[in-house]
């Protein structure tokens, strides 16, 4: 049997059902469970008493009661076996560390937490990343699992709690790189469309998918919400595709690869949003150039600004491109020298 956890609402998993959040995380446990847990209180949202149809928002705590071995840990797998690979693999990701603070360059491919089938991901491997303490380090806020970069993981509860209310109040600045297909015109703006959730198949909700609102209709559609992204052209390579830099002034699921799809230009490598048959042939449309372009991703969390959650000093991570992006960047002539720590700053 597991012991009490608690845990963190992600960025990409706020308004959605409790009962349902739970199944995400444990697919082993069914409704009955779960309403059972509700009644008699053993499950808790920021140290009150919910229901199956409580909706969560993002930075809440969930307590998780002790659970059968049938039901296992949010890991999907025991927390105590890590291969040397795995552990190899998550603590070269690091590149920060103090008393109260892991920073992590994700890999693409890595999930950050379970579900969805989903049984190696960095939740679980943080067992790896306890060093000196005695408790892994807890997640504040998430990455698509195809999407690498910079994650920040607490080593404390007062830093997790700072955290989560950070994120939750939108108190970091995210950067991210992306390449397109085409070259977003005008070269600077702000992508305004709102999304709402489409269901998805299968009993854990497998292949949900974002869809875009136009703003004027965000208010009249069941379930809409507001999701603004500030982008910036970097450099393009003729009119066939452009480096991005992504600012999300909001944190909704998928919102990045959703916005740049709706304005034409989908992230190369998403076929979820940019169709996995489609080329590019320089008209904005088409999630793959082809050639010696990987066909992976390529959306990076390049950098986050916050303050410190217990100095309270402002601090920027960096985290370096990946292989299959700097292989793109080398393509086509870029530098990551070129692009400025902020390019929306002259604009605040």
């Amino acid at each position: 049997m597991s012991g009490v956890q608690t845990l963190t609402v992600g960025e990409d998993e706020g308004e959605q059902r409790l009962d349902r959040w739970l199944r995400r995380r444990f697919p082993n446990l069914n409704q009955i469970k779960i309403e059972k847990m509700c009644r008699k209180g053993e499950v808790r949202v920021d140290g009150g008493r919910v229901k199956p149809a409580t909706r969560l928002e993002v930075g809440n705590a969930v307590r998780i009661p002790p659970l059968d071995e049938g039901e296992p840990m949010a890991s999907g797998r025991n927390p105590n076996v890590i291969t040397a690979d795995d552990i190899k693999l998550i603590q070269s990701c690091v590149i920060y560390k103090d008393e109260h603070l892991i920073v992590l360059n994700k890999p693409a491919g890595l999930a950050t937490q379970g579900g969805s089938g989903q049984t190696r991901h960095v939740d679980g491997l943080a067992e790896a990343l306890k060093f000196e303490r005695e408790d892994k380090p807890k997640l504040v806020h998430r990455l698509d699992k195809d999407t690498s970069g910079v994650l920040l993981l607490a080593r404390t509860g007062r830093a997790a709690a700072v955290l989560a209310k950070s994120f939750n109040l939108q108190q970091t600045r995210k950067i991210y790189w992306a390449v397109v297909a085409g070259v977003p015109a005008p070269k600077k703006g702000t992508i305004k469309f709102g999304v709402v959730k489409a269901g998805g198949h299968g009993p854990q909700g497998e292949g949900e998918k974002m869809i875009a609102v136009h703003p004027d209709m965000i208010e009249a559609t069941a379930g809409a919400k507001k999701a603004v992204t500030d982008y910036a052209v970097i450099e393009a390579a003729a009119k066939r595709t452009a480096w991005v830099a992504l600012a999300p002034l909001t944190g909704r699921t998928h919102q990045l690869r959703v916005h740049m799809a709706e304005i034409g230009n989908p992230i190369i490598g998403d076929g979820k949003y940019g169709g996995s048959g489609q080329t590019n042939e320089g008209d904005g449309w088409g999630a793959q150039l082809g050639g010696d372009v990987s066909r992976k991703m390529h959306l990076h969390a390049r950098s986050i600004s916050l303050q410190h959650p217990i100095t309270r000093k402002q601090i920027r991570f960096v985290a370096p491109l990946p292989n299959h992006m700097q292989k793109t960047w080398d393509l086509f002539g870029w530098s990551v020298g070129d692009a400025a720590d902020d390019p929306f700053a002259d604009e605040e």
